[in-house]
């Protein structure tokens, strides 16, 4: 017998990879998941599931989406934020444009969730952020220059914030994965000559990166300002 969901989590980058694997464990367990996509969802709204169609560089038509999806449904409790791109870069290759949509998206775009998502969060008397950083944060990659760069912002600001939203009882965490076996890196073309260079000789699944969003957010604890790497210890060579 099923139960009404008691939480609402709201995940942005759920048409595909870690984020849909994420969305999917979230409802697994019982809660009301809000998902934020640029795609179009297929699965239709119901009350455990709620597609919003947005950019998350634009604060105030996400707002608006986001209000209307949780009205009526249970506190928002978790935010997780797995929308983001990665796209190459090189100091001679990159451009003010690429610059600019890498940081918007990367950034800007988790900013702006937390913004959107820590008001219900408040709200509800505390919960959980999560972002995702990448391991390239801490040992860069070739050709990822502004990726890198990207995310090394990502870990500083989940620092920031789980500072000044310590008194409302909301803990801000950071993933920091590896090579992960998604849709996007199979596309990519590198990840089979990546898995060599990995001590676990293989690439994360999606369901294990979901397995610690949901260790950081379903039950928040005594972690707070942290980036965990999961990346098969390619961080410590």
């Amino acid at each position: 017998m099923s139960h009404a969901p008691h939480a609402s989590v709201l995940i942005t980058g759920t048409s595909s990879g870690m984020g849909q694997a994420v969305a999917q464990r979230f409802e697994t367990e019982g809660w009301h998941v809000v998902a934020v996509d640029l795609t179009p969802s297929p699965k239709a709204a119901s009350s455990v599931f709620s597609p919003v169609v947005g950019d998350i560089t634009d604060e105030a038509a996400l707002t608006a989406r986001i209000d209307a999806a949780l009205d009526g449904k249970p506190p928002l409790r978790a935010v997780i934020n797995a929308a983001g791109i990665f796209p190459t870069s090189s100091l001679e290759t990159y451009s003010e444009a690429l610059y600019r949509r890498i940081f918007d998206i990367n950034v800007l775009g988790s900013l702006n969730i937390a913004r959107i998502g820590t008001r219900h969060l408040k709200a509800a008397g505390g919960g959980a952020i999560v972002f995702f950083a990448s391991v390239d944060a801490f040992t860069v990659s070739k050709n990822q220059l502004l990726y890198s760069a990207s995310k090394a912002a990502v870990v500083s600001m989940t620092r920031s914030l789980a500072i000044e939203l310590a008194d409302h009882h909301i803990v801000v965490n950071a993933l920091a994965p590896g090579w992960v076996d998604t849709e996007g890196t199979r596309a990519g073309g590198r990840i089979d000559a990546a898995v060599a260079s990995i001590p676990l000789k293989r690439a994360a699944r999606v369901e294990e990166i979901a397995d610690w969003v949901w260790q950081l957010s379903a039950k928040p604890g005594y972690v707070t300002g942290e980036s965990l790497c999961i990346a098969g210890g390619v961080f410590m060579r």
